[in-house]
């Protein structure tokens, strides 16, 4: 995104601009020299450029450098508020590979078999393709699974049924009283996975219930990615009790963050002095602040809405012409395409084949990347300036590329 740098070396050289530290906040000005401006606490507001950030309730933010820091941290906030430890996320998350977060992600090429994560009790991923429940009127995306269902447009049955299955957990897996939940409004390294609609809200009453904290993990789906929203809680009609971020914060740069109510925030300064050495450094806002302009300026949000709903409807073309595409999902530039032996059978197509699709995309110019507990499933995610030339080159590619393959299979 160019155009974060060009505003970035603006604030560089041409104007004053705000930055702070975990310390103190400075203004850095066109001279180059530091002036101290105010002493300032722990937990501290930066100055943001006029954007959807977040809702009011969040007015406490920790900068750090990944998102596997910003999960570690939120775990420590969970605990710290609530006095307890068990905390749960979904079969299929991925949160982070630290020793920490480890706990929370469950897809299995990431697990040890060292000790890690203790604490963390996976919960039943509600998928609406490849679950026990789902069909055409489950998910909040322009394509809608194949699978058949008896539900009314407002009323999901598979919703209940996931539900049953998170109740369960909470009666038979955790403590009386929990920590916290984890979860990311869509789920990316398994595979854009989407929920009911409606699951996501009732799961939140049902921890807060139990006396813990709701995080949402946003990592992949925040900063406009998902178009409709900013973020993707807000597709939910939810409000966590702390948000983390990263990955679109940055535009690449290291940086992320963690975002709270100032009661939560407050748990934790009576267990811990959080210190980070990098977490807010001047060029990481500098960055940060200028990524903000840039997706407001040059409507990107609006962008990823436009151009990724007329990708998700021509792929959910190909989904009709070839058997082995199941299920093409997602919202804005947040697409998965996943693979089958046959639509029937649901059965994965087998990882040979998938590699064969993806070096035949690769030789003819498209990039993309893969997800999924089986690694079956495309993950498409673009820059969010994504035009829809560029937009119909990648469905052409992917289309020669199937019919290559199912040209191998005749013979």
């Amino acid at each position: 995104m160019t155009g974060a740098w060009r505003h970035l070396l603006r604030a560089l050289h041409l104007k004053t601009f705000s930055l702070w530290t975990p310390k103190t906040c400075f203004s850095l000005n066109a001279g180059a020299f530091w002036t101290s401006v105010t002493r300032c606490g722990l937990h501290t507001k930066p100055s943001m450029p006029p954007c959807d950030f977040t809702p009011e309730r969040y007015q406490v933010v920790f900068l750090v450098n990944s998102g596997s820091e910003a999960n570690d941290l939120a775990m420590l906030m969970a605990r710290a508020h609530s006095d307890s430890t068990d905390i749960i996320s979904f079969r299929g998350a991925y949160h982070g590979c630290s020793p920490y977060t480890l706990g929370l992600t469950n897809v299995g090429i990431y697990k040890m078999d060292l000790p890690h994560g203790t604490g963390c009790q996976p919960t039943m991923c509600p998928d609406i393709f490849r679950g026990p429940w789902g069909g055409s009127h489950c998910r909040d995306s322009p394509v809608q699974t194949i699978r058949k269902c008896s539900c009314a447009p407002d009323c999901c049955q598979a919703k209940d049924q996931y539900i049953e299955q998170f109740k369960d957990t909470l009666s038979t897996s955790v403590a009386k009283s929990i920590a916290g939940f984890f979860a990311e409004p869509i789920q990316g390294v398994n595979g854009v996975v989407q929920y009911p609609k409606g699951f996501l809200k009732e799961t939140f009453e049902l921890v807060r219930e139990r006396g813990g904290v709701c995080i949402a993990d946003e990592v992949q789906t925040g900063f406009g990615r998902l178009g409709s929203h900013f973020w993707g809680f807000q597709t939910h009609g939810v409000l966590p009790d702390i948000v983390t971020m990263a990955k679109g914060i940055g535009n690449g740069f290291p940086m992320a963050a963690v975002v709270t109510t100032p009661e939560i925030a407050k748990s934790l300064t009576k267990h811990l002095l959080h210190f980070n050495t990098f977490g807010g450094n001047p060029m990481a806002c500098a960055i940060g602040s200028a990524v903000l302009e840039v997706i407001k300026e040059e409507n990107l949000q609006e962008n990823s809405q436009e151009v990724g709903t007329y990708m998700l409807l021509k792929l959910a073309k190909l989904r009709d012409e070839f058997e082995i595409v199941g299920d093409v999902r997602g919202k804005g530039l947040m697409i998965g395409i996943e693979m089958v032996k046959d639509k029937e059978s649901h059965q994965p197509l087998p990882r040979e084949e998938v590699n064969q699709i993806h070096h035949d995309c690769k030789c003819m110019g498209l990039l993309i990347g893969r997800g999924g507990l089986f690694s079956q499933t495309f993950r498409i995610a673009p820059s969010l300036c994504i035009t829809k030339p560029e937009a119909d080159f990648a469905v052409e590619v992917f289309r020669s590329a199937l019919i290559q393959h199912m040209e191998r299979r005749a013979k």
